[in-house]
């Protein structure tokens, strides 16, 4: 009967259920936000529809008064995030929820003839019938993708595979078998029942019974609720998605932040603690040097004699046999020194490996400190004086490199308290959009010619000011082929609007969405 829109990532949808006296008619009405941090379907009781700032949309589809269309149906598609709802006359409209790319679509037969946020300018080229995508998803498909599960499922998403690795590591002693648990998944899938639970501290709508293993049982528990009607589980997730105020948001954030921080820590911890654990197994390098040299009146002597590939020697700190493998083109002496500059080398690396595991415990035991206090904070203000007070928005290895004597590893300038940061070459621009930038950092480049990557660190509550941004720029300029130029032109947008598709040449990215400045390019 009618489409509007009255904000910018909100569209509503109003149908009839049925036509009365007087061309009265009940209305159903579907909400839909379309944002890239969020989508979602509200199925509301009523929607008030402003006098002002509000917009007609799909007129085409909708119809003329009198001759509205139809519903003949609603589908889904095999293997994919999309619905549909099917009119008369061949039209169609389809919710696509891809990630942070969501639409509202309007088909034709089979080709786009409307859509709702136009910025998508791929989505005008969809077409109907190639939204279906039939995988194979049989044992010998299993087989083939390497046991990957995910190749096979693609819009199982964070929850189900989540659900998975929990389900392998509870079965890990019965030995039950990966594709047994991943179709005992599925029959839950197709037989669902609808929970509003929790997952990474953000409320999450699953059609598994998912506790969030970040969050406390107590914490869990007030988050978990079923239910049998899957549009009273999709309103009251959306409510409760959209109704979590600043404090909620920036506190969650904050969590997954550390969780973050804290994974990456541990993987560097246990990398570190393989390596020092394998280098005890056997002999060392200054052992074999010492055995060589101790043995030397075994090895072939001869002027201009080659040493052996493959010597076996007295270990006489074993008391066993060793083989030692050879250089052949260098003779014994030499071969004993290659061993002992390996051991000098190795000694140098036990030394950073060992103070890699210190830092890294250090770094570990303050996050999950960190993270018990922001479980007892209320309120928004004392939020962000914990936050200002621990420094939490600085990472540390922003700031220096690993080895913590090589300096800073990208330029930096503040402003105001907003710090920029600047790569110094190729390799170092995708370390500091790929690694050290999240997506609500600011990312500035000088448009059409080489430079240096810009970034302008987010603060969490608080808008980018016009001073800073154009400061920024003026460094992206001055930091490019475009030093020279009286003025530049600057790219700037979200860091989550940067990819870099696998190919690309060191410091080549990809930027989906931008707004450009002018400035005179100034250096630091």
């Amino acid at each position: 009967m009618e489409c509007f829109s009255q904000d910018r990532d909100e569209v509503v949808l109003v149908f009839a259920q049925a036509r009365g006296k007087n061309n009265y008619y009940k209305p159903f009405y579907i909400k839909a936000t379309l944002r890239p941090d969020f989508s979602g379907l509200f199925f509301p009781e009523s929607v008030q529809r402003a006098r002002t700032n509000s917009v007609d949309l799909f007129e085409t589809v909708v119809g003329e008064t009198g001759q509205e269309r139809a519903v003949i149906g609603v589908r889904s598609f095999l293997n994919e995030r999309c619905l549909a709802i099917l009119l008369e006359g061949g039209f169609s409209l389809v919710f696509k929820f891809f990630g942070n790319r969501p639409n509202l679509l309007a088909f034709f037969n089979n080709e786009v003839v409307d859509l709702f946020n136009r910025q998508l300018v791929s989505d005008e080229h969809l077409l109907f019938s190639s939204i279906d995508r039939p995988i194979d998803q049989s044992y010998a498909a299993f087989e083939r993708a390497n046991f990957d599960h995910r190749k096979l499922f693609p819009t199982f998403g964070k929850v189900v595979n989540e659900w998975i690795s929990k389900q392998e590591s509870e079965n890990l002693e019965e030995g039950k078998p990966q594709w047994t648990i991943i179709q005992d998944t599925l029959r839950l899938l197709e037989h669902p029942r609808y929970y509003l639970t929790q997952l990474h501290h953000t409320p999450t709508l699953s059609l598994l019974p998912m506790v969030d293993p970040d969050a406390g049982e107590a914490s869990n528990r007030s988050y978990l609720q079923e239910f049998d009607d899957p549009i009273e589980a999709a309103n009251r997730f959306y409510t409760t998605y959209n109704g979590l105020g600043i404090f909620e948001h920036e506190k969650a954030n904050l969590l997954r932040l550390l969780e973050k921080r804290q994974k990456r820590a541990e993987g560097q911890l246990t990398g570190a603690m393989q390596r020092l654990i394998s280098r005890e197994e056997g002999a060392s390098h200054e052992e074999m040097g010492h055995i060589l040299m101790a043995n030397l009146h075994d090895v072939p002597q001869a002027p201009g004699a080659r040493s052996p590939e493959r010597l076996t020697l007295y270990d006489f700190y074993r008391d066993q046999p060793i083989i030692l493998k050879l250089k052949p083109d260098l003779s014994p002496q030499k071969n004993a020194e290659n061993f002992y500059r390996k051991a000098k080398n190795k000694k140098i690396e036990e030394k950073h490996l060992t103070e890699i595991v210190a830092n890294r415990e250090v770094e570990i035991a303050r996050i999950n400190q960190q993270k018990v206090d922001l479980a007892g904070i209320q309120t928004l203000k004392e939020l962000r004086r914990y936050v200002k007070q621990q420094n939490l928005l600085t990472d540390s290895a922003d700031r220096i490199s690993p080895n913590n004597d090589a300096g800073p590893i990208f330029k930096e300038v503040t402003i105001d308290a907003f710090r920029i940061l600047i790569g110094r070459n190729a390799k170092n621009n995708d370390l500091l959009t790929l690694k050290y930038a999240y997506k609500d950092d600011l990312w500035l480049h000088a448009r059409d010619v080489s430079g240096s990557h810009v970034i302008v660190k987010y603060q969490a509550g608080k808008t980018f000011p016009r001073h800073v941004i154009e400061r920024a720029a003026e460094l992206a300029a001055w930091y490019s082929k475009r030093r020279t130029d009286s003025l530049c032109p600057v790219i700037v947008t979200p860091k989550k609007f940067v990819r870099k598709p696998k190919g690309l040449a060191p410091g080549q990215v990809i930027v989906e969405k931008e707004d450009v400045v002018l400035v005179a390019p100034k250096g630091e």
